[in-house]
């Protein structure tokens, strides 16, 4: 199978350059153009299976760029990317089917999987009119263990729930790691909104100074810096969805906003003085125990029966039987097809710590843990000792302790092998907080809450 061919429009040397080289390691060909005369030029001599582009260019603005390229060839997928504060400019973009956005300063393993994901979004089938799963959605949920036979029921039933003006909201739970994301992503395109925005608010990410303006939007002199009149996320999302991705890490101040938005189904921007109406389907996730925190005071009642319409439980990967196995040996074929290399076996003992192994990051860790064996490791044959588990959590007698043990000491020994995990991850990355949140899959404002949480020390 040929590589995909991204076209890469950027006009800072540097940015370009790493940039090309990572696309470029990830196994695709790239064309760098530094200007919209040469993407063009690009464009025609060789037609790409995606666009990165910047917006603001030397001869024009990125989305004219884009505007003619679908002009072009319509389904060509698009990812762009934007400065802080070019969220109307994003929201455009996605109007003219760019696919994803990438803020700057950007995060290269963030490109990374924003790449494969918008690959795997637009495949030639997918154009086609296919409307099966696409790759990266089915990575997350590949197995035929009991729970997750009932998790793709249930996830039917709800997607065709997402009609009307107000459709019932979703909240997601589970343990970092399940998919929640990507279950989220599923709902939408299994709904009948699938056509509309699908609109993800990272709600630990988001800077605290300026999530209510990211959220809500703001008038034009609403605070400082405020240079212009932008709409928020929660109105970009249109007919479309808005996924709340780790609601509880949302402000107490901006709940109760949230649930007037909720409720009234409008949303009125800082500064404003009128409400603008939105149509979104709400689906919220988090990791946290919200029964909890309401009980600590730290959310909101009100909030919580408002999201929890309709519930979705995305059971840990230590609960899903031999799943683990089918998941291993998907992302070991995934990982050879993406690089171009020989598609390894699993040999019995590497099964035996696949299955013997706790699993505190559940399918992201999984995911990670086999994509550095087949890279640095496995030729041929994937052995027990190229996976790097720890042993303390791989011995059969491990799994009979937490068995024996209260349900307190259970979520104790869940919390400990979360802490373990981070801790180590910490002393891989010589304690830079960026990098190990990458490798665990976390959003840098989640992990800093983990190391608060735990009493760690980020650097």
């Amino acid at each position: 199978m040929s590589a995909a061919h991204i076209l890469l429009l950027e006009d800072e040397g540097a940015l370009a350059r790493a940039l090309d080289r990572r696309l470029r390691r990830d196994g695709y060909t790239v064309a760098v153009c530094e200007n919209i005369a040469n993407a063009k030029l690009a464009a025609r001599r060789r037609k790409p299976d995606l666009a990165v582009l910047d917006l603001r260019l030397p001869d024009g603005y990125g989305l004219d760029f884009l505007e003619w390229l679908r002009g072009e060839t319509p389904n060509i997928p698009a990812v762009v990317m934007t400065a802080f504060g070019e969220l109307d400019d994003a929201i455009a973009a996605m109007r003219l089917g760019a696919v994803d956005f990438l803020k700057k300063p950007l995060d290269l393993d963030a490109l990374h999987r924003v790449a494969a994901d918008a690959l795997a979004r637009e495949t030639p089938a997918t154009r086609a009119g296919n409307d099966t799963p696409t790759a990266a959605e089915e990575a997350v949920l590949v197995g035929n263990s009991l729970p997750m036979r009932e998790l793709y029921a249930q996830l039917d039933r709800i997607a065709a729930l997402a009609q009307g003006e107000a459709p019932p909201n979703v909240l997601l739970t589970g343990e970092t790691g399940t998919g929640k994301d990507r279950v989220a992503r599923m709902l939408h395109a299994r709904s009948a909104r699938s056509e509309s925005p699908f609109v993800q608010v990272d709600c630990a990410a988001l800077p605290r100074d300026l999530i209510e303006a990211e959220l809500f939007g703001h008038e034009k002199g609403a605070f400082t810096n405020a240079h212009r009149a932008r709409r928020g996320l929660l109105a970009a999302a249109g007919d479309g969805t808005a996924f709340l991705n780790e609601i509880g890490e949302l402000p107490m101040a901006l709940q109760a906003k949230l649930l007037t938005a909720l409720e009234s189904r409008t949303v009125r921007e800082i500064g404003g003085d009128t409400e603008r109406t939105i149509g979104a389907w709400f689906v919220a996730a988090t990791n946290r125990d919200l029964g909890e925190m309401m009980a600590a005071g730290d959310f909101r009642q009100d909030l919580y029966y408002r999201l929890n319409v309709l519930t979705l439980h995305l059971p840990p990967l230590r609960e899903r039987g031999d799943d683990v196995i089918a998941l291993a040996e998907h992302f070991v074929a995934h990982t050879a097809a993406r690089y171009d290399r020989p598609v390894p076996t699993i040999d019995e003992n590497a099964r035996a710590a696949i299955r013997t192994y706790h699993w505190p990051g559940n399918v992201r860790e999984l995911r990670h843990v086999v994509e550095r064996a087949v890279l640095v490791h496995a030729e041929h044959v994937v052995e027990a000792a190229h996976l790097q588990l720890p042993a303390a959590l791989s011995a059969p007698a491990q799994r009979e302790s937490t068995d024996r043990a209260t349900d307190n000491a259970a979520n104790t020994t869940l919390a400990d092998s979360e802490r373990d995990l981070i801790e180590r991850t910490l002393h891989q990355t010589q304690h830079n907080v960026s990098q190990a949140a990458r490798q665990l899959g976390l959003s840098r404002g989640a992990l800093r809450y983990r190391l608060e949480k735990y009493g760690l020390d980020g650097g």
